[in-house]
């Protein structure tokens, strides 16, 4: 069961999350951003919720005494082992691939660029491995032909994000805690998206 929460990210999703978790009567007790006039800071200064700006790293000192689970929401600071040990199930984070397949920060781009035909996105426990955490929830989706790396995240990703998320909130709070280890044999891991990495691929 969980009942208290701290999202860490950014952007519609950490926005949306936000707004998820209030719709489940979670409680939001802290929010991390990368800068204070972020959407997800903005939304919480208006709920009176603490804000701690955390561009490239969150430590325990950032997570206040409490939190049940942390929740990564287009997060890319690095969550410190002794910051997910400080919640009481750990973090959970969004991934915009079908892990293990794209890790990465670019993987959305990836996907496209590699002439992949279908992705997906990946709630997934963060551990100390790059997107290599047990599997919470997935689903798939098609990659269109005219598809870019923004279309591809505004139509189909981003929303999928935020199911995904609400899918183990809710798993978690009736008690259910699902994951799934990746398989190792099946992983692929590409750069940040340049245009080095593109004459290289």
């Amino acid at each position: 069961m969980i009942k208290n929460v701290m999202i860490v990210g950014q952007k519609w999703l950490a926005a949306e999350v936000f707004r998820l978790c209030q719709s489940l009567s979670l409680q939001i007790i802290a929010v991390a951003v990368p800068s204070l006039d972020d959407r997800l800071a903005i939304q919480a200064g208006v709920h009176r919720i603490p804000i701690t700006c955390a561009p490239k790293k969150l430590t325990a000192e950032d997570v206040p005494d409490g939190v049940d689970l942390l929740i990564c929401a287009h997060a890319h600071c690095f969550i410190t082992s002794a910051a997910r040990s400080k919640a009481t199930l750990g973090a959970i984070g969004y991934h915009p691939s079908l892990l293990p397949r794209h890790r990465g920060r670019d993987a959305v781009r990836w996907a496209i660029h590699m002439g992949d035909k279908l992705t997906g996105g990946t709630v997934y426990w963060l551990n100390d491995k790059a997107d290599g955490g047990e599997i919470a929830a997935q689903a798939w989706c098609w990659i269109r032909p005219d598809d870019t790396p923004d279309s591809l995240w505004r139509r189909e990703l981003a929303p999928m994000g935020l199911l995904l998320f609400r899918q183990v909130l809710n798993d978690l709070m009736s008690g259910s805690v699902v994951k799934i280890a990746q398989d190792e044999s099946l992983v692929t891991f590409e750069p940040s998206f340049t245009a080095q990495s593109m004459k290289d691929a």
